[in-house]
């Protein structure tokens, strides 16, 4: 049976992450480099073209994660952990099904292992123990900050769960008490 053949069996001959029957071809999901069915998922168009082009992703096509990030198919875990996220970074119904979503070890870090080459370009981010931070991981304020234009003080000891790095390798994004906001990472440290 080839690859293809499994994944429509596997798929029930639908989009892995949208559930569409048109236009199905298999996507091997980085950085595997075989087409072994469990490295690879089965696609529509749609989804394809917007996973291998940043500039043409349509948000509300990816409300379907909303199902398809609970599969118990890792690689399909791992494809709606990436979009959502990307999306997180707009969109808050994204981050906040990225709070939702738990992956085994293996599956987060193979989900994070592109992300990290990605983002290896920037000055690396360490927390106040020197640790250093990768985007998706979760940490603990040691200090209540109080943030500017939410009224409210971000107490200490509180978890902020899937960060994002930005440019600045001493900031990082993580959402606290719903909103967004940019931490120093001098005032964090790294959950285990």
């Amino acid at each position: 049976m080839t690859t293809k053949q499994t994944l429509l069996q596997r798929s029930e001959s639908k989009c892995e992450l949208c559930n569409s029957e048109d236009n199905l071809s298999v996507y091997e999901v980085p950085p595997t480099a075989n087409d072994d069915p469990d490295n690879c998922v089965l696609l529509c168009d749609t989804c394809l073209t917007q996973i291998n082009d940043a500039s043409a992703v349509d948000a509300n096509h990816w409300r379907c994660l909303n199902d398809a990030m609970w599969k118990p198919v890792p690689a399909v875990q791992v494809m709606s952990w990436r979009m959502l996220k990307q999306l997180s970074q707009d969109q808050a119904w994204a981050q906040d099904l990225l709070d939702m979503l738990y992956l085994d070890d293996e599956t987060q870090a193979w989900a994070q292992a592109t992300m990290q080459a990605t983002t290896s370009d920037n000055e690396p981010s360490f927390d106040s123990n020197g640790a250093q931070l990768f985007a998706g991981d979760s940490v603990t304020l040691i200090k209540d900050l109080d943030v500017k234009g939410a009224n409210f003080t971000a107490k200490r000891g509180t978890l902020v769960k899937n960060i994002s790095l930005t440019d600045n390798p001493e900031h990082i994004e993580g959402r606290v008490n719903g909103t967004r906001i940019v931490l120093l990472t001098k005032f964090l440290k790294k959950a285990n």
